[in-house]
């Protein structure tokens, strides 16, 4: 019977060909694969869920998508992949879907409504008319559109960044004046600015329609956001490219890069934007929009007002809300947005889990003794200060001690060399961080003296090199920076494993920015998920924020005392939401004769850390109990599993023993951390299973290995005294390691049972490799066949 794959060769691809869709400058392309996959986490572990595949996607041109198919088996009805076609359809942006079992043709036109059966496919011409009726397409507007993108870099934009790609072009070449795209950090914002510029740059398009390439500003507010596309992926544009900076005007090029600082007015000069005439340029890209550009009190709105003739394209990462109200409203809504949950349930941004840790003085608050003085001899006001005062008015040495020495112990743990960045309250506080942490790890800063940077905007020239070499993915120092500010936004260092988290964050927005410092997925370099240290609750409370859309992975709390140990077992929790805690600007304390200090200094004292806690979202988005690790993995097993023996039944064969595991893994669930959450390192992983879920007695890996000897001998007597020996060999495998150890031919190569022989010759003791498989089945179900 024909299956899905031969319905396409056979009968789909001669349609769409007889259509014309395989006829230069059209395309067909087949088995699209157009998400990575959303990455799960177990353990310590990664793996990825299979990606979204279209079967296949209709251009009208190489860089335009207009059309999806979707194919099924002769025997099924022709409609049957409709609502996979249109699912496909509408995460792709595109406005046709199709179903087909190569004999039959179902269409749904997203212009009109309608859904038919038709005889034939559409013509590219057909498809490419109605397109254009609906959405007011004229000639000149369709010649901009179709301009081809940059593709000699290699990589060509993802699906969703060709949708805004597109989307922002058709916007500008009808007429809009004020464009925004709304793209989580991490989704490539400035690539699809780059390729919106170079399709109106290429197509010559501006605002008055003469012949002649378009003037074009990139604007950011820092010059990391403009140096760095400028230099590399705007590198395309060549001689054309200019940095406004230094006072000089040029107005030669057409590709130019400016920083708000550099052109806006001050107490020395007018401004060096208005030696341009508000005319001048033809398209401004406002990078990172949100910060500060189009708020009605910006300084710097008045710039983007002066060229308000130009049309202007706003860029960020963080939905509307009300500390960027502002920016929408300038802008107006976003064309298109792509989210960071969207981001990480595609597999393009990685998921991570959190750690809210602790302390007893952020716990509890503290106080100083009566009298208490400061570092500098000042007397302390005596009040209970809290973890929104550290490091703002009082700095507590013993606080960031532990911190430090707590994270240096998370690291020891999992990996030293584990790139991580530290967000601390100020630059004073992110230095004392650094000592901490260097003289924690002594031992390696010893061979490697920058494996602790502090990053700041004081370092200068030396911090921008620290930053270039944290994010070079050959090098292997810094691993640990410490930074307030500057790191918080437009640096791309993907391989970015842990973010941590010392001061508090109340704008979403920041906080946001802050995670896209860990999203970056590098499969070749094994990052696939990142871990959060929340030392300070601002994780917790923002996860709880209705309009977050990037729910946890899994987040844990634990409580740590003054050496950074923990006084409490990890916890998996949910999130429960606590009011805002933005009590606006902090009393800083008074001048005095020893100079300006912006707060007081606290040298003794001893601080615990008191937590370890996991946040936990069910399916439908709800929030759980806390609960330890071992309950929740209780209670994923007994939504799987109606109880004990049906566990045990599916358990013992092989097969369905992987689907189990695979099964837990896709829910977090890894049989390593769950032997140490529940201190049962020898348990074997179905008894521990049965036990956490059932109730059910608990067996060491060796109490099964002994009762089958003793129960079955007669299993073992049926094979020669060298096949006895490798099977009780392999039981040994089992007791030390675990049912990992059954994988053949595997296992086999290992010592002590390789000495037997090679995979060959050790079939041969069994008869042949069929027989030797047989009979490590049958030992795996022997092993588990009785409670």
């Amino acid at each position: 019977m024909p299956n899905e794959a031969d319905t396409c060769r056979r009968y789909v691809v001669p349609r769409l060909q007889t259509a014309g869709w395989d006829t230069d400058p059209h395309r067909i392309n087949e088995q699209v694969t157009f998400t990575d996959g959303r990455i799960i986490v177990a353990g310590r572990r990664g793996r990825r869920r299979p990606g979204k595949r279209a079967d296949y996607i209709l251009r009208y041109r190489p860089d335009f998508a207009i059309a999806v198919v979707e194919a099924k088996a002769t025997y099924a009805t022709p409609g049957d992949g409709l609502q996979q076609a249109k699912e496909y359809a509408e995460i792709l942006g595109l406005k046709f879907a199709y179903a087909t079992n190569g004999h039959g043709i179902v269409e749904f036109d997203y212009t009109t409504g309608v859904e038919r059966v038709i005889d034939t496919f559409p013509t590219p011409a057909e498809l490419w008319a109605r397109l254009t009726a609906s959405e007011s397409l004229n000639a000149e507007v369709a010649e901009t559109l179709l301009t081809p993108a940059y593709h000699l870099s290699g990589k060509s934009p993802r699906y969703y960044q060709e949708i805004a790609i597109n989307r922002a072009v058709q916007a500008v070449a009808q007429g809009d004046q004020r464009i925004l795209l709304t793209m989580a950090t991490g989704t490539g914002k400035t690539v699809v600015a780059f390729q919106i510029c170079w399709k109106l740059w290429s197509s010559r398009w501006n605002r008055t329609g003469e012949h002649r390439r378009p003037r074009i500003l990139y604007l950011a507010d820092r010059n990391i956001l403009v140096d760095d596309p400028m230099a590399k992926i705007f590198a395309p544009f060549g001689e054309a490219r200019w940095k406004i900076a230094n006072g000089v005007a040029v107005t030669s090029r057409e590709m130019y890069f400016a920083i708000y600082q550099s052109i806006a007015k001050d107490a020395n000069r007018p401004g060096l934007y208005r030696e341009y005439a508000p005319d001048f340029f033809d398209l401004i890209i406002v990078d990172e929009c949100h910060r500060g550009s189009a708020r009605d009190d910006s300084n710097w709105r008045e710039i983007l007002e002066y060229f308000s003739p130009a049309v202007q394209i706003g860029m960020t990462a963080t939905p509307r809300r009300q500390d960027n109200a502002d920016t929408y409203n300038y802008f107006g809504d976003p064309i298109y947005t792509y989210s960071l949950r969207r981001g990480i349930d595609d597999g393009f941004l990685a998921p991570y889990r959190v750690h809210r840790v602790v302390t007893t003085w952020d716990a509890a608050g503290w106080r100083p003794t009566q009298g208490e003085l400061d570092r500098f001899g000042r007397e302390i006001p005596d009040e209970e200060y809290h973890t929104n005062d550290f490091e703002r008015r009082v700095s507590l040495r013993a606080r960031t001690e532990a911190v430090a020495r707590h994270l240096s112990d998370y690291l020891r743990r999992t990996d030293r060399f584990a790139k991580t960045i530290v967000f601390c309250v100020d630059q004073e506080h992110a230095d004392e961080m650094r000592r901490a942490l260097n003289n924690l790890n002594s031992d390696l800063v010893r061979d490697d003296p920058d494996y602790v940077c502090r990053i700041t905007s004081d370092e200068g020239d030396l911090g921008r090199g620290h930053l270039s070499n944290f994010q070079d993915l050959e090098r292997r120092t810094p691993v640990v920076v410490t930074t307030s500010q500057l790191l918080t936004t437009g640096v791309d260092a993907p391989t970015v494993q842990n973010i941590v988290l010392v001061r508090v964050i109340n704008s979403m927005t920041e906080f946001k920015q802050i995670i896209g410092r860990g999203t970056r997925v590098r499969d070749d370099y094994g990052k696939l998920f990142f871990s959060i240290l929340d030392y300070t609750g601002s994780a917790t409370r923002l996860f709880a924020d209705p309009d977050f859309d990037g729910d946890p992975n899994i987040e844990t709390e634990q409580t740590i005392d003054e050496s950074g140990e923990p006084t409490s077992d990890e916890t998996v929790v949910t999130p429960e939401e606590e009011p805002d805690g933005d009590e606006g600007p902090v009393e800083l304390p008074p001048d005095t004769e020893d100079g300006p200090r912006r707060k007081f200094y606290f040298d003794g004292g001893r601080v615990e850390v008191a937590a370890h806690l996991v946040y936990e979202l069910d399916p439908d988005g709800n929030q759980l109990r806390v609960v330890q690790f071992t309950d929740y993995t209780a209670d994923k097993v007994r939504t799987l599993y109606r109880n004990a023996a049906e566990l045990r039944g599916q358990w013992a064969d092989p097969e369905q023993r992987r689907g189990i595991i695979e099964r837990l893994e896709e829910r977090g669930i890894d049989f390593d951390h769950l032997a140490e959450a529940a201190n049962q390192p020898d348990a074997d992983p179905l008894d521990l299973l049965c036990h956490l879920a059932f109730n059910a007695p608990l067996r060491t890996r060796r109490e099964r290995a002994q009762r089958l000897r003793a129960e079955r001998q007669d299993f073992f007597d049926q094979y020669g005294p060298e096949a006895q020996q490798i099977l009780n060999e392999l039981l040994d495998k089992y007791t030390e390691h675990g049912t990992a150890q059954f994988v053949v031919p595997d296992v086999l190569e290992l010592p002590p049972i390789n000495s037997h022989g090679n995979v060959i010759e050790i079939a041969g003791k069994f008869g042949d490799v069929a027989q030797l498989r047989d009979a490590v089945n049958q030992l795996q179900s022997l092993l588990y066949a009785a409670a």
